[in-house]
């Protein structure tokens, strides 16, 4: 389950809770009048909601002297389809251009900060550069994850041929709105162990699932829990900045929880669910009764099976505790990382410049060759070759050495001793889900929950999000498939919340992630699990460059009548995933592709990489005509020409026909090809 391995105790445990302002003014006073914890008594467990005073602050947009408004441009200084950083005096916003309509809201993007302007606009949305969250550029609302805020919306007039835009002062400077959401009405009807949606793992799924339906207008009880001691945190920050506190990389203060009365329960470890009661039944004996289930407990670190396996000093990243210990005992000391993942990567980047030495331990050849590639998996391991980590590839651990039980040597099975003071281990997860075996509830043979696309298991209203789960992947014709991102896991939590509601909203995202090394980002999008071949434009050896990850796409055929189909057909191999490393924002560009469905051949990402450019026009016409097109595609390199091929009539030039030109070449292309101008 999600969270930290301390245990929870065993007979009080201490509980962030949420009550309404007009509940707590009644029962936060004691007999005497003073204010005092209130404790409950459930299953004969003593429980105390500790309850803080904080402020809740107003809302900042009504304020009529908070306002400024000036002139940006002129109506003729953005074409359609342009945004531009503009300077209003005490702050900056993004004016965009789409439809013959000026747009204007925040800059900069909520969840790290990264300017809009450089990203990808698209269909009346802005996705950022660098983690691929996206925005309503009618509203500013987030459409697409990672991040929890929206942007903030500006007023747009036009005077006599100039731009005014009219906003906050706070909004300019915050950059970013929390969408309105609605509080429970209803805690009263209520008893400590029964709750309308029971949420188990305060993640990324969790949180959001629990604000979505806030923001839907859900005025009933929802509870989370969690193994954790915290309340939700950024759970990437442990390996790329792991000398944070909890504090500084929590996703929600205290007072959100008491404000939205959204109760997290912590340490708090499930140990059953009874589908036919409706119960969740926790590790201390705490039984809790709900309407609504969500399962987002993530996974659990696999452990070291070998030798010595229990010394002192050896870690799995899984809390912020964590985290911070390993930074003060590896300082000018020698650091083992077993495990070329993402964590282990990540962990042996941040350490290299505080520990005396780093080495990583791994099974394959080179890192992440089975997620990025044999050529960028080397080139990432140049550059950590570069910063004086030492790799120990094609071998693993066979034995921990110990001395007054703290670790002292590493074996590998090659025979090599590495000196180590501190371990850290990555070598993946499984889901935790251990203790849903005997519910009902549908699990795969590798322990992921199994779901639907929206988000639901076998059973009527259970759902289950985030790294635990399997669900169909639109981008790979709906393969069930586990994709353990951050990103992700906002959006499954989205989706539950939708469905809890009935809306019947069914996923269709494109995964999008990110690994930060020594200041450097490698962006990615898509899914490229089982990739066929990978296309590289770029210099890997600079750390410059865009990899395109291809696999072999369904049979198509080609229709030449209104009922009737031609008789060839052909499978071409498709764009599933693209990496980059100082590329942007190519990444965004090409998930906003694939977001709208639209395949990428394989063909044309070639002759992208070759050529440097990439114009691009559409194919659609009548019987006729796509008989020549048919003639092309069947006799291939021999039609060339060295003059544009003419449409027939002004009419059918209407119907989006097109010629794609390159380098004196001309074919005519299909709208499924390559919908995507990449030069």
């Amino acid at each position: 389950m999600g969270g930290c391995f301390s245990k929870p105790k065993p007979v009080e445990v201490k509980i962030e809770v949420v009550i309404p302002e007009k509940e707590r003014s009644k029962e936060e006073m004691s007999p005497n009048g003073k204010a005092s914890p209130l404790v409950y008594k459930v299953n004969g467990t003593a429980r105390h909601y500790h309850l803080e005073e904080h402020p809740i602050a107003s809302n900042p947009y009504h304020n009529p002297k908070d306002v400024v408004e000036a002139s940006v441009c002129h109506v003729k200084d953005l074409e359609n389809g342009q945004m531009r950083e503009v300077d209003l005096g005490c702050g900056k916003a993004l004016l965009i251009k789409e439809g013959g309509e000026f747009y204007a809201m925040g800059h900069k993007c909520p969840h790290y900060g990264a300017p809009l302007v450089k990203g990808v606009l698209s269909k009346g949305r802005v996705r950022c550069p660098w983690h691929g969250a996206c925005f309503n550029i009618g509203t500013g609302d987030i459409e697409d994850f990672p991040g929890l805020d929206s942007l903030p919306r500006f007023q747009v007039k036009i005077e006599k041929e100039k731009v005014y835009i009219r906003a906050s002062k706070q909004a300019l400077q915050t950059q970013r709105r929390t969408k309105m959401m609605a509080k429970c009405i209803s805690l009263s009807n209520y008893n400590l162990s029964s709750t309308n949606v029971l949420i188990i793992g305060a993640g990324a799924a969790g949180l959001v699932c629990a604000e979505t339906l806030r923001q839907e207008g859900f005025s009933d009880r929802i509870v989370m829990c969690t193994m954790d001691r915290h309340l939700p945190y950024d759970r990437p920050k442990l390996s790329k900045s792991m000398d944070s506190h909890p504090e500084q990389i929590a996703l929600r203060p205290k007072e959100f929880f008491r404000t939205y009365d959204i109760e997290v329960l912590t340490e708090m470890q499930a140990a059953a669910v009874d589908i036919k009661n409706k119960t969740a039944v926790f590790k201390d004996g705490f039984k809790m009764e709900y309407n609504k289930l969500l399962i987002a407990t993530g996974n659990t670190p696999k452990a070291l099976s070998c030798k010595g396996k229990e010394v002192e000093n050896v870690f799995n990243i899984r809390t912020p505790e964590d985290a911070n210990r390993v930074v003060k005992l590896a300082t000018s000391k020698n650091v083992v990382i077993v495990g070329a993942s993402f964590l282990g990567m990540e962990v042996a980047a941040y350490l290299t410049e505080r520990a005396h030495s780093v080495s990583v331990v791994e099974l394959e050849e080179v890192p992440f060759k089975k997620f990025f590639g044999e050529r960028v998996g080397r080139a990432v391991m140049k550059m950590f070759e570069s910063h004086r980590v030492k790799f120990y590839m094609q071998t693993e651990v066979s034995e921990l050495r110990e001395q007054e039980s703290k670790l002292k040597e590493v074996v590998l099975k090659s025979g090599k001793v590495l000196r180590a003071d501190v371990c850290v281990v990555g070598i993946g997860a499984v889901p935790a889900t251990g203790f849903l075996k005997q519910s009902g509830i549908n699990i795969d043979s590798k322990g992921f929950i199994v779901v639907n696309k929206m988000m639901q298991t076998n059973i009527p209203g259970v759902f289950a999000a985030g790294d635990a789960v399997t669900f169909p992947l639109a981008l790979r014709n709906n393969k069930k498939v586990n994709v353990p991102h951050w990103q992700m896991a906002h959006m499954h939590g989205r989706i539950a919340a939708l469905n809890m509601l009935a809306h019947g909203t069914e996923i269709s995202t494109v995964p999008y992630l990110w690994t930060a090394m020594f200041g450097k980002s490698i962006r990615y999008a898509g899914h490229g699990e089982g990739f066929d071949d990978v296309v590289i434009q770029g210099d890997l050896d600079e750390l410059k460059f865009v990899a395109f990850y291809t696999k072999r796409g369904p049979r198509r055929w080609l229709w030449c009548g209104r009922t009737a189909p031609c008789t060839e057909s052909w499978r071409s191999d498709e764009v599933v995933a693209v990496a980059s490393m100082n590329y942007d924002p190519i990444v965004s560009k090409v998930a906003e592709v694939l977001a709208a469905g639209r395949a990428i051949r394989k063909r044309d990402v070639e002759l992208f990489v070759r050529h440097g450019k990439y114009v691009q026009f559409w194919v659609l016409g009548p019987c006729g005509v796509l008989q020549n097109w048919r003639y092309v595609l069947a006799h291939g390199e021999r039609l060339l020409t060295q003059t544009w091929l003419q449409p027939p009539d002004a009419a059918l030039a209407s119907r989006r026909w097109g010629w794609l030109q390159l380098h004196s070449t001309i074919q005519i292309v299909h709208p499924s090809h390559f919908p995507l101008r990449l030069g």
